[in-house]
């Protein structure tokens, strides 16, 4: 390619890039003239958490109903800052805002997803699969696993659910949401001041002593052949403790 032909071409990108740049000024500012009409409102229930609602969502869009959005020309409405105050809500994991082609508003809201309540003195308080704290809710109760803690326990739930240690707690957590049976059949959940595990089941009067949170899908494999094969023909008021702390065995008394 000459000298010439190569100048052509770069002063043809060169025009292209300023038409396209043009055109998307003006897709910009025609969108911009444009007035929302309607607000479309869509929130993720994924796991049939119901904490927030379109109500609870529009008045975060329009402070409190003092400023609509209905009736609003576009150049007026920052995108933006309405994702944050979406996102101000304890239970709203992720927000987004965008405007349509026809100009109106769609807002899109992903809840966040409490795995275990954990019982205080004070008040009680949800944590999710991350280690936040949530607080609870008077417009939705989330069917989680309970959980108490020994007072020897450090009392900054946030701080023991997040570190390096915390997050195998976090692990067993999500283990037992995930598994329809052991989600189904663990009721209880308390940690004690050495960090050992125990639980309290739906069926029989024993108390499973887990240890601490390591190896855990091994320790429910040897829980299953106990729960599945044992206790169904034994009876399940026959044990008083059911330990499976340590590898390759389980105490039963």
């Amino acid at each position: 390619m000459g000298l010439n032909s190569r100048i052509k071409s770069l002063i043809f990108a060169g025009c292209s890039l300023i038409t396209i740049g043009a055109l998307a000024g003006f897709a910009s500012s025609r969108q911009n003239e444009k007035t929302c009409e309607k607000v479309s409102i869509n929130i993720d229930n994924e796991y049939n958490n119901y904490f927030i609602g379109d109500k609870e969502v529009r008045d975060l869009l329009t402070r409190e109903g003092e400023r609509k959005l209905e009736g609003l020309s576009n150049q007026f409405i920052d995108l933006k800052n309405l994702e944050k105050r979406i996102e101000s809500h304890k239970f709203v994991k992720d927000a987004e805002v965008y405007r349509g082609l026809d100009g109106n508003i769609q807002v899109s809201v992903k809840q966040n997803r409490p795995i275990a309540r954990i019982i205080r003195s004070d008040q009680d308080v949800y944590i999710d699969a991350e280690g936040n704290i949530l607080p609870l809710s008077d417009r939705y109760t989330a069917r989680v696993i309970p959980i108490t803690k020994s007072a020897l326990i450090r009392s900054s739930d946030k701080g023991f659910f997040q570190d390096s240690l915390g997050q195998s707690y976090l692990d067993l957590l999500q283990f037992i949401e995930q598994d329809e049976f052991w989600n189904a059949q663990l009721v209880q959940m308390h940690i004690d001041g050495n960090g050992k595990v125990s639980f309290l089941p739906q069926l029989g009067d024993h108390t499973i002593e887990f240890g601490k949170p390591v190896k855990v899908e091994d320790k429910f494999k040897k829980l299953a052949v106990l729960y599945k094969e044992v206790l169904p023909t034994m009876g399940w008021d026959r044990y008083k403790r059911v330990n499976v702390e340590y590898e390759d065995q389980i105490i039963c008394e």
